[in-house]
Parts: structure tokens; sequence; C-alpha cells
């Protein structure tokens, strides 16, 4: 069974047993809850108008951390202008354990 859940302002396709990396959650217990599901598949598949009701996928959360520097460069030819920063997003490492209907 898997689902299309929405989490950060993007949709991620899980399993149950997977581990993903998505924005930031505050889970201070360990336990986070998605109630924003947008599809569902299986032996049939759901479709919400936009989210399913009565459907949620529940995770552990299993660390927080910070994702790979990336170089933001600004530059204009024949203007000596040149202009370097850097960006690491926060991260949240998500384990899904169960699919409820």
């Amino acid at each position: 069974m898997w689902a299309v859940i929405k989490t950060g302002g993007k949709q991620y396709k899980v399993t149950e047993g997977q581990s993903l990396a998505v924005e930031k959650l505050d889970g201070k217990d360990g336990k986070v809850t998605f109630d924003q599901v947008l599809a569902l598949g299986g032996d049939k598949v759901q479709v919400g108008t936009p989210f399913l009701d009565k459907v949620k996928v529940t995770g552990k959360v299993l660390e927080q951390f910070r994702g790979d520097k990336i170089r933001v460069v600004k530059f204009k030819s024949k203007s000596r202008y040149t202009r370097t920063t850097g960006h690491r997003q926060n991260l949240t490492r998500v384990l899904i354990e169960k699919i409820s209907t």
C-alpha cells in the first residue's frame, strides 16, 4: 500500500517502512501525523478532492539535520559586481510507520 502526502509545500509518495527527508517538522515527542493525504493506492486507487477524509499517515522522527550547502552567486559583467551567499536547509528524517484508513 502506498500514499501521496503533502508536507512543506511538496508532495511525497510513501510506503510503510520508508525513510524520507522532509522540511523541518516540530516532532519533539518523536511521533508525527500527516493528515493531508492526496491519494491512496493498493488494490484500488483512491484520489482525494483535494484530500482524502479518514486517511492518516503516521511516522516517527528519526533525526533533525541540515542539508547540503548550496551556493548562490549574483554576477553582473563589466561592472565588477559579484555576490556569493550560501544556504543550508533544515530537514527532518521521518520513518513512515503506518498508513491507516
